[in-house]
């Protein structure tokens, strides 16, 4: 049996054929638009995707998902699912999520296959990243902590990366950021573990750059 650590790892990696590097979620419009041009700039991202989005939207969904997930609760995740899509701001948005946990499913049970996913994929084979982030995690055994911890490294890794191809940021510079975010997920995942409040976060300002992203003349991000 594979080592959870090692699936865990698997499954954020960035080469999981996903389609994650496709997009920015509106950075690509921020700092074509001069919102963002400094580390210090994108610090503040970060923190508000750290706190807002991965702390009041995606993690507890991602928490819920797995719980479902575990308990066998497959009719609970639809509603969840329409949830987390409705609170995306932008189409592309919505379609982006969607687009990436369709794939995660579909890929995960392609290499993995388990009856989890095989019983979800009969019935809806479409659902929102972080939804579909927590099936994955809970029909491999990862443990729900790990697996929060896990997703929203993947989510402020790909911010930097990202940036990195939007704006001028070593990768020393780019590393130290994600180093410092890191260090506060423990305390973030450990929160919305002891919550179960109602998803939804006040982003207004990442929230019109996702939406002016798709009316660019020219970018190198879907989204």
């Amino acid at each position: 049996m594979v080592n959870q650590l090692v699936v865990l790892l698997h499954l954020c990696d960035s080469l999981f054929p996903i389609g994650s590097f496709a997009h920015s979620d509106g950075l690509e419009a921020a700092t074509s638009r001069g919102e963002i041009q400094s580390a210090a700039e994108l610090s503040g991202w970060m923190d508000v995707t750290l706190t807002e989005i991965l702390r009041r939207v995606e993690a507890p969904a991602l928490a819920r998902a797995w719980q479902a997930t575990a308990e066998h609760r497959f009719d609970a995740l639809a509603g969840l699912d329409d949830e987390v899509y409705a609170l995306r701001p932008s189409s592309t948005g919505r379609e982006s999520t969607r687009a990436m946990g369709s794939r995660l499913l579909k890929t995960w049970q392609q290499i993995r296959p388990c009856d989890a996913v095989e019983r979800l994929l009969s019935s809806r084979d479409h659902l929102t990243l972080p939804v579909a982030f927590g099936v994955v995690a809970a029909a491999a055994a990862i443990p729900q902590r790990d697996a929060l911890e896990g997703f929203c490294y993947t989510r402020l890794a790909a911010i930097v990366s990202a940036a990195m191809r939007l704006m001028p940021l070593g990768q020393r510079e780019s590393h130290t950021l994600l180093a410092e975010r890191l260090s506060r997920v423990p305390g973030v995942v450990g929160e919305v573990l002891a919550g179960n409040g109602q998803l939804g976060a006040f982003t207004p300002v990442l929230d019109v750059m996702v939406m002016s992203q798709q009316y660019m003349e020219s970018r190198l991000f879907k989204s």
